[in-house]
């Protein structure tokens, strides 16, 4: 759901201090909390650090993400992988499988070179 037009883009007001008072070159990472707020234009070329809940994810800004919110480039869950235990055998069985034809590539002599 978008904001309304009249109101404008939300950025927090701190953060927009904080970018406003410096330069994107000497800043450095700039940690912050609003996962809400808006990229303005005024925030390209900066580095932030935006919290996902247990650390700070950093990423500088470009043109391209004006307009995007925060949060949208510090995920908050993280995807470890489908499956459970038919999963971990059917890895395990291509593991095996690489591991023999490698074996299998090693074993069989090259050829020898005619002079």
């Amino acid at each position: 759901m978008s904001r309304s037009l009249k109101k404008g883009p939300f950025v927090d007001a701190k953060l927009l201090k904080k970018v406003l008072d410096k330069k994107p070159a000497t800043a450095g990472v700039i940690k912050t909390w609003a996962r809400r707020s808006q990229i303005s234009p005024e925030m390209v070329g900066f580095t932030f650090g935006v919290h996902n809940g247990k650390s700070h994810i950093e990423f500088t800004v470009s043109e391209e993400m004006v307009g995007h919110r925060m949060g949208e480039f510090s995920p908050t869950k993280k995807f470890v992988r489908h499956g459970g235990k038919m999963q971990k055998e059917i890895e395990q069985k291509r593991q095996q499988a690489e591991i023999a034809s490698a074996k299998a590539a090693k074993a069989s002599p090259a050829p020898a070179k005619k002079k």
